[in-house]
């Protein structure tokens, strides 16, 4: 099922879906700057939005850039709450560890998307259910398993 809702968005630059299909719509970048090896920089989007209540935006890496480039998001997915009014910035880093990627202004640096998100009740217990994983931590399946 797909579901269209209205995002009001205040930017010069409305981010649009490449193709049909698409769950992320290109974000650009409002700044131009040169990112070192190794440097982060979180880069202007000019972009504002008002998500309506139940719905949360996620800022995400395009993988073009980060294949080709090495250019990948901090703290990727980004989180923009229903309630946050403020300038969507995208936290880039450079992973290379030679070459600078330099960035225009109106160049795609990230995807937004957009998606309802749950409300979750949080109830205390003394002793959580089993389960077939249980206590096994990060990694704990194996690399083959």
């Amino acid at each position: 099922m797909t579901e269209s809702i209205e995002v009001l968005i205040k930017a010069e630059h409305i981010p649009s879906y490449a193709h049909p299909g698409d769950a992320g719509a290109d974000l650009r970048s409002a700044e131009a700057l040169t990112l070192a090896p190794g440097q982060r920089h979180t880069v202007a989007t000019g972009v504002s939005i008002a998500l309506p209540d139940g719905f949360v935006a996620f800022v995400v890496p395009r993988s073009g850039l980060a294949s080709k480039h090495g250019i990948t998001i901090v703290n990727s997915p980004g989180t923009v709450d229903a309630g946050y009014r403020g300038e969507i910035r995208v936290a880039l880093l450079n992973t290379d560890t030679s070459v600078p990627y330099d960035i225009a202004v109106g160049d795609r640096i990230a995807q937004l998307i957009v998606m309802p998100v749950s409300r979750a009740t949080f109830v205390p217990v003394d002793e959580l259910p089993s389960s077939d994983r249980g206590a096994g931590g990060f990694g704990s399946t194996g690399k083959n398993d």
